[in-house]
């Protein structure tokens, strides 16, 4: 992809998704945005200020009944994802998890409940809105083992061999430079770590014309990975034990998916 192509699209992503920040940070204002949410009554995932259009949308409710109780209702409003990383993690007591694309930080939530004190979990996100509504978040939730730290995913700002698990939600597809933060992932894993992601993912018939005619970049389908494109990233950076499993269909050939992948001890 051209740079400036690169940059634009980047730009286009951080403006869309700051947006979405807003209209939870400011409600009155009644702005609007698209995401990679799922459909709940017309909107992605949560209502009211945060209520976004239809167009990018993604089926199924993403946490278990009761998961989310006792979260602010901004970081729940905030959700744009298209899975459950956390289910697809498997955390447990003590792991230092780090959440890519943390958004308005429902998912490191979560984690920091999951992992518990001896625990710790990071949120990586490019959009100061999102970071600011993270971080508002997490002092509401109380939560004392998390950090939200604003960078790319490209280039995460976190010393090598750092956490335990990599997570993301829906947000990987985002990316302009995929090998560059499947190559990030592996980095600051722990030898023996391992990722859960839940991401948007073509089936391998579906050419990258065919992605962009089915929807948009920013709308988390024209920049779809097929499934074995992420299967021979995943191994060109390292990983073995990879998996990608179609969830959800958001279009014909187009799914929600879970992926997982293990740095070699």
């Amino acid at each position: 992809m051209p740079e400036q192509a690169s940059a634009d699209l980047r730009e286009e992503v951080r403006a869309r998704y700051g947006a979405a920040a807003r209209a939870v940070l400011e409600p009155e204002q009644g702005r609007r945005a698209s995401c990679c949410g799922t459909s709940h009554s017309g909107s992605c995932r949560g209502t009211g200020a945060a209520a976004l259009d239809t167009a990018d949308v993604f089926g199924g409710p993403l946490y278990r009944a009761g998961e989310t109780d006792g979260l602010p209702e901004e970081a729940v409003l905030a959700s744009l994802g298209c899975g459950n990383p956390i289910a697809v993690a498997d955390l447990h007591e003590g792991e230092r998890v780090l959440d890519l694309g943390s958004g308005g930080g429902i998912d490191v939530l979560l984690s920091a409940r999951r992992v518990g004190p001896a625990g710790y979990a990071y949120g990586v996100d490019m959009t100061d809105d999102m970071i600011t509504l993270a971080r508002a978040n997490a002092a509401k939730a109380g939560a004392a083992n998390v950090e939200f730290l604003k960078g790319d995913i490209e280039a995460i700002p976190l010393p090598d061999a750092s956490v335990d698990v990599v997570i993301s939600n829906c947000v990987i597809n985002l990316s302009v430079d995929k090998a560059a933060v499947l190559a990030e992932m592996f980095r600051v894993l722990v030898p023996g770590g391992r990722i859960g992601i839940s991401d948007v993912v073509a089936e391998d018939q579906l050419t990258p014309a065919d992605r962009a005619a089915a929807g948009s970049y920013v709308g988390c389908i024209a920049g779809a990975l097929s499934r074995s494109e992420y299967l021979d990233g995943l191994a060109a950076a390292g990983f073995t034990d990879t998996s990608v499993t179609f969830t959800t269909e958001a279009r014909p050939g187009i799914h929600s998916a879970i992926v997982r992948a293990v740095k070699p001890a």
